[in-house]
């Protein structure tokens, strides 16, 4: 920081071009904010998290100013950022088409090099009103301060619990050319935004995320600090592509979504179902290990259930509609017996609570730890389903674990231990937690002091204790508890959430659940709500994209086949096969009258990680040849030797693309492949 007179603006402060906003006393603010020497201010650069944000809502901006330049009839909706990049909502009267969307990135173009300054205004709600009168989706979003703004998608970068704001993009000669509802911060100016950009795609969006609210048009766009940075991002796009779990779970023969059937709702092809029943049966093998107790509850149940749990008040949106059943009516068609209400379950906890419930408890039960992979159903928006990730019928991996007060943070870190054991025994290597507290907002939060202080201490201990990156983020906590997120990078980098680790003393509460302690006195047990997969749909497509198809031996659909040489070395090669069928190798033969190049590629395509290849000279000498998923071989194994090493493979979890992956060394793989 240069020496500077106070008060002072971010310009003078920071005059390193790599710094775009402020944050002021723990605020994000306008670079042209000014400040006291007894402020607490630091730079805030553009490649930083927040400064990234702040690079992608002002181009969601400049995108909502070039429509307006070439449609000034088109009303404004919603422009937030989001991850890797931003989109602006608009309500047009026609879609836009591919040429629609050239004008406007040509015209944002222009914006740009105009070097427009973002300019803060504060305005009364009434002020707000009159200026921006034509445009009824802003008039809207004016009464949505505080926790109105909440509820609606990307709202709070608009408006808040604080002020109100507009920003005016102000021209080279002082002339204001365009304005919109927003909180901020920008950047200084629209040059900044430079020529790291693109406009992506369009799509449908609901006004406020609601079905029942008109339909606008959303243009999606990335805007990075580089060119180089847009070019690099723009590649993982493409390799994210080419592993896109729907685009391989059809190539693959996985699994698909019949519209005879309906949206969001799954089958599960026979191979898909090979791999996910050994995703299923290693981790009912890893739980019944680790203490669990398999349970099985129904799909389906009365509303009282729901209506004791709250699900019917916090979450029926998310819910199906209710089934009327054990109505009775006479023979003129009147009703002589009201139905029931049931629904399906969304959630597996408030049935394992009964089972809890079903008798006395001592703390010698516990800690009790039930499990079970059961399929819950979800009424997703249409526009919201997404492959495998977001559906309306998946099956968790539920486990809910009952504890004493004092068997919280022991037996959250076995869980947090079991969980990272698990997610590595299916690959995946690379961890971080993310802590989830209550905020100051004392309201939103149910529970005492003295329960939310020891909760969140446990949880902080055991998230410190596991040596991984930790992040604390107040006020993300359920209304009823802490929790700890695990995020885990795939292999092209990408960050995703699965297991999760809640601790519950509302249900508890609800369900008036007991155990005698050892004093002889009835007490409340605590709850901890854990799916380690999230989903066994959403896992699985986490997995099929993270390997790009290329499983594992140990989850192959097929893990080896025999293609031999020509037909005379059939029978040979079939006894191999044969044996492994036995030993509970999924190996089958290659009986097809194509070519032998032609199985290669065809078994190469599918992804089957081993090959066996038997010729004259293998069968000779007593041997067989691997080839691998890169065109690699290993040539004269003995038969004994391969079998056994296939068998490690499956043992090991080992994946297998190469010669050297399967241990060969490298003289022989150099020699095979000469």
């Amino acid at each position: 920081m240069t020496d500077v007179s106070y008060p002072a603006d971010g310009f003078a402060l920071f005059p390193d071009r790599s710094v775009v906003a402020l944050r002021v006393n723990g605020e994000l603010r306008d670079l042209a904010t000014r400040v006291e020497d007894t402020d607490e201010v630091e730079p805030v650069t553009i490649d930083s998290p927040d400064g990234l944000n702040i690079l992608r809502h002002s181009a969601a901006h400049v995108l909502a100013q070039a429509v307006q330049r070439i449609n000034p009839q088109a009303n404004l909706g919603i422009g937030p950022p989001i991850t890797d990049g931003f989109y602006y909502d608009f309500g047009v009267e026609h879609p836009f088409t591919p040429e629609d969307v050239k004008a406007i990135d040509k015209e944002m173009q222009r914006i740009i090099r105009e070097g427009q300054r973002f300019v803060r205004r504060v305005v009364t709600d009434e002020e707000a009103r009159v200026e921006l009168v034509d445009e009824p989706f802003k008039l809207e979003l004016i009464g949505l301060k505080a926790g109105g703004a909440e509820k609606t998608e990307g709202a709070s970068v608009e408006v808040g619990a604080g002020e109100l704001t507009i920003y005016d993009n102000v021209d080279r000669d002082g002339q204001t050319v365009w304005k919109d509802l927003c909180r901020g911060p920008h950047l200084p100016n629209t040059r900044m935004i430079g020529n790291g950009w693109a406009l992506q795609r369009v799509a449908g969006a609901y006004w406020r995320g609601s079905e029942k609210n008109p339909q606008l048009q959303r243009i999606y766009g990335t805007a990075w600090p580089s060119k180089d940075e847009l070019r690099g991002y723009q590649q993982r796009l493409e390799e994210a592509a080419k592993r896109d779990h729907r685009k391989l779970g059809k190539e693959l023969d996985l699994f698909s979504f019949p519209d005879e059937i309906g949206s969001g709702l799954s089958v599960w092809h026979p191979r898909g179902g090979i791999v996910r029943g050994e995703m299923e049966q290693h981790a009912r093998r890893r739980h019944v290990q680790g203490g669990y107790t398999y349970v099985y509850t129904p799909h389906i149940s009365k509303e009282d259930l729901f209506l004791q749990s709250n699900h019917l008040v916090t979450y029926k949106e998310g819910m199906f509609p209710p089934i009327v059943m054990d109505e009775e009516r006479d023979e003129h068609g009147e009703i002589t017996k009201h139905g029931q209400d049931y629904y399906l379950k969304p959630m597996n906890c408030p049935m394992h609570i009964l089972i809890f419930k079903e008798r006395a408890r001592s703390y010698r039960d516990l800690p009790m730890r039930l499990a079970e992979n059961g399929t819950v159903y979800r009424n997703e928006l249409s526009g919201a389903l997404h492959g495998l990730t977001r559906v309306r019928g998946f099956t968790q991996d539920d486990s809910h674990l009952f504890v004493t007060p004092e068997q919280l943070e022991e037996e959250t870190t076995r869980v947090l231990e079991f969980v990272i054991s698990m997610l590595r025994d299916f690959g995946l290597e690379d961890f971080e937690l993310e802590l989830s507290m209550r905020d100051d907002e004392k309201e939103k939060w149910i529970g005492s002091d003295e329960f939310w202080e020891y909760s969140t201490n446990a949880l902080r201990n055991v998230a410190n204790a596991s040596g991984l990156k930790v992040t604390e983020v107040p006020g993300e906590a359920a209304f009823y508890g802490p929790k700890i997120d695990l995020k885990t990078k795939d292999a092209i980098g990408r960050t995703w959430q699965l297991s999760t680790v809640q601790v519950d003393v509302n249900l508890p509460e609800r369900f008036e659940l007991e155990f005698t302690d050892r004093d002889g006195q009835k007490k409340r047990p605590i709850m901890i709500h854990r799916a380690l997969f999230g989903s066994i749909e959403r896992f699985f497509a986490i997995l099929l994209e993270h390997y790009a198809g290329a499983f594992p031996v140990w989850l192959a659909p097929v893990q080896v086949v025999g293609i031999p040489v020509a037909e005379d070395f059939a029978d040979y090669l079939g006894e191999v096969i044969a044996q492994l069928r036995s030993e509970g190798v999924r190996a089958e033969l290659d009986h097809s009258d194509d070519r032998m190049q032609k199985k290669i590629r065809t078994h190469t395509t599918q992804k089957v990680p081993l090959q066996l290849i038997a010729g004259a000279q293998d069968q000779s000498a007593g041997t067989v040849s691997f080839r691998f998923r890169d065109g690699s071989q290993e040539n004269g194994v003995p038969i004994a030797d391969a079998v056994r090493r296939i068998h490690e493979a499956i043992a090991d979890h080992t994946l297998v693309n190469s010669a050297e992956d399967f241990g060969a060394t490298p003289a022989a793989a150099a020699e095979a492949s000469a």
